[in-house]
């Protein structure tokens, strides 16, 4: 596969009469607020658009193969790929972006001149709402829970922020071996650790992220004792719904800055959109539009 800059599927010339078909694949999904969230987008810009799921859990859905073979032949503009193919949709593709390559996961995938083209907004996602709400916070020492496809784009958006020491946490020790081994690659400079027994990492911690699935409806809890929460450290969590996790609920009352789902769900969602539609979409209208929904 080859590499491809982000911007550059941007520069096609939109067909403004013509319906954009999207998709989102994975599993667990049949709830998603996605086809709501991009048509009200493409509505307030005159885009036809028509968004649809493809569940995973679904008996009757195909393989991730077989979606990504009807997408392409049924003119798909592009399709939202979450978990758990955010790693495995990565060999059915012919090209990655230069940053989905470092990252090891894909979220987007575009259609383009009979191409699968891979992208991670995920770490612009994170990036830009982390650099609005988290600005100006330690990154000395970091401790993250989850090293799957969302916790690869936030490792990696937050060594490109600073910080010095990550320490990953995962169940699945082999996943987080080979991210912490792929990231040291790309930064030789940082200390980029495993914990299982991060006791000692999160009473060191400044910051604290959640990028997995607990927290959610479907796995409630927390990842972390909430009596190892300090006022003065900060916490992002990538668990949407709720939008205000178990995890985030105590870190607000104690006093901590704090991050949320919605924030990142959006605006990698912001990204993504202008990638299938060569269109810029507002922000500002995505997230008061999703907090509605």
């Amino acid at each position: 596969m080859s590499e491809l800059c982000y911007d550059s599927i941007l520069t096609a010339e939109k067909d403004d009469t013509s319906l954009c078909r999207l998709g989102l694949i994975g599993a667990g999904i049949a709830k998603s607020l996605s086809p709501m969230l991009y048509q009200a987008e493409a509505a307030a810009q005159n885009i036809q658009c028509q968004y649809s799921l493809f569940d995973l859990d679904d008996p009757i859905t195909a393989t991730l193969a077989e979606l990504l073979d009807m997408a392409q032949e049924q003119q798909f503009k592009g399709l939202n790929i979450t978990i758990p193919c955010k790693q495995e949709v990565i060999p059915l593709l012919h090209e990655l972006s230069p940053e989905a390559r470092a990252i090891g996961a894909v979220n987007t995938v575009c259609f383009h001149n009979n191409r699968r083209i891979g992208y991670n907004t995920d770490a612009k996602g994170f990036r830009e709402c982390f650099e609005r709400y988290l600005s100006g916070v330690g990154l000395s020492r970091v401790l993250q829970f989850g090293a799957g496809g969302v916790g690869a784009a936030t490792a990696f958006t937050l060594l490109q922020l600073g910080v010095q020491q990550l320490t990953i946490v995962d169940v699945v020790q082999k996943q987080a071996l080979q991210l912490a081994d792929r990231l040291q690659h790309h930064f030789p400079d940082r200390n980029i650790r495993l914990s299982l027994t991060p006791k000692e990492d999160m009473a060191q911690a400044v910051g604290i992220v959640n990028a997995t699935p607990i927290g959610t409806l479907r796995y409630p809890g927390t990842v972390m004792p909430l009596s190892f929460l300090r006022a003065d450290m900060w916490v992002a969590d990538v668990v949407y719904s709720p939008a205000e996790t178990a995890l985030l609920h105590a870190a607000r009352a104690m006093g901590c800055q704090t991050l949320d789902g919605v924030n990142m769900l959006v605006y990698q969602a912001v990204r993504a959109f202008e990638l299938f539609t060569g269109s810029s979409a507002d922000v500002t209208r995505m997230l008061r539009n999703f907090k509605q929904l």
